[in-house]
């Protein structure tokens, strides 16, 4: 539920004043007639000699100033009144992020996480994964020496965010139930369209490190991909707990897995991942969509005014791709999955950065949801695809 603007604002100043346990806060976008002070805002503690401050950096287009204030400075509330419309504020056991509406109320979401606060004065970049981990020289982003090679840094970024948002949607689904550990089933980990593995070997890297028993299996279409993800498998000599296979989405034998990911699998490649996903019972999805034809291609009929808009070529293709990914996460609400759209990595690193995150839950079907979808595509006179391969309940 909405909660008002003072309120959400008071709850984040004083996480943020917490020097004990604050890690990082971060203030970005724009609120609706509003100009915040800058771009963007960071704020995390430091020690500097035996006092603790915060390290505030403003940043400004390709510029930043970086200036350390008291952790009860007034600069905190003036900067979060000026019209930030989204909150970042990470503590060591957990995360919270505040985005505020166009009516002024705050949606809060809260996940436990578990983050590691550093109180260098130089600010170090807490990284998920060891550049020396044995997997990344043998997938191509490390060298021998345990280094990131320069052309793969933005390869090496994309994991890194990856890992930073599985790991605690991971941790807040376990808490909340949705997803069961067990001592004798291991967890399962499907990645749809996984190519050259860098994500389903991130992945695997990392939690096995976390939970006894995973399992995780890396599905292309290529036969290639098969074989040389497995023989990577083979000299990590983790075999037992990953497999590859060479199949098409649509057709794999798997029967259920507690997690989906499909990263950049082609138009309608991922309405076949989120699809069987939703029909084999899958309690997280992570997808991040690539190319996106099919509702373009339905988009013959426009409806006044929007003539004016789809007029223009570049307009009508980022229109048909925003439209797209709302009907998939409406339909993936629909289907009883609580889904977030979210940034998944910076657009200097890729263009398709948007994430699709969605989380089985025991809701209720919501009526309102349906009628919402129900209005938009017969507005837009389309057949999603996904639809066709789910069983809606309308």
């Amino acid at each position: 539920m909405p909660i008002e603007f003072e309120q959400a604002t008071a709850d984040a100043v004083a996480l943020i004043g917490d020097t004990k346990s604050l890690v990082r806060a971060v203030f970005s976008g724009r609120r609706r007639n509003m100009q915040p002070n800058a771009e963007k805002i960071e704020l995390r503690p430091v020690q500097i000699k035996d006092e603790i401050k915060l390290q505030l950096i403003e940043i400004a287009g390709t510029t930043s100033k970086t200036s350390n204030i008291a952790p009860d400075s007034d600069l905190i509330i003036k900067h979060m009144n000026s019209g930030f419309a989204n909150i970042l504020i990470e503590s060591v056991n957990q995360t919270m992020s505040i985005r505020f509406t166009k009516k002024g109320d705050a949606q809060v979401f809260i996940e436990a996480s578990k983050n590691q606060q550093s109180l260098s004065h130089d600010k170090q970049k807490q990284r998920m994964l060891d550049a020396a981990d044995p997997f990344l020289r043998e997938v191509g982003i490390a060298d021998a020496h345990g280094r990131i090679k320069p052309t793969k840094q933005d390869k090496y970024l994309q994991v890194e965010e990856f890992l930073r948002i599985l790991v605690p949607a991971l941790t807040s689904a376990v808490a909340a139930d949705h997803i069961k550990i067990s001592d004798s089933e291991p967890l399962s980990i499907v990645d749809h369209g996984c190519g050259n593995a860098y994500l389903t070997f991130a992945a695997h890297q990392y939690l096995r490190q976390i939970y006894p028993l995973i399992k995780v299996t890396g599905i292309d279409i290529r036969e290639q991909s098969r074989l040389r993800n497995s023989e990577i498998a083979q000299r990590l000599d983790i075999s037992e707990s990953i497999e590859f296979r060479a199949e098409a989405i649509a057709q794999t034998e798997i029967e259920n897995a507690d997690i989906m990911i499909a990263l950049h699998a082609c138009d309608t490649a991922t309405d076949d991942a989120i699809a069987w996903a939703v029909n084999h019972g899958s309690k997280l999805l992570l997808v991040a969509p690539c190319c996106h034809h099919d509702i373009q291609m339905q988009l013959l009929e426009t409806p006044e005014p929007w003539p004016m808009v789809l007029k223009h070529g570049i307009l009508k293709e980022r229109f048909g791709d925003i439209l797209t990914d709302a009907i998939r996460a409406q339909i993936l609400r629909i289907m009883g999955y609580r889904t977030e759209i979210i940034e998944f990595v910076g657009d200097e690193h890729t263009p398709r950065n948007i994430m699709i995150r969605a989380v089985k839950t025991q809701a209720p079907l919501d009526q309102t949801a349906v009628n919402r979808y129900k209005d938009l595509v017969n507005f837009w006179n389309l057949t999603p695809k996904l639809s066709q391969l789910v069983k809606l309940p309308i």
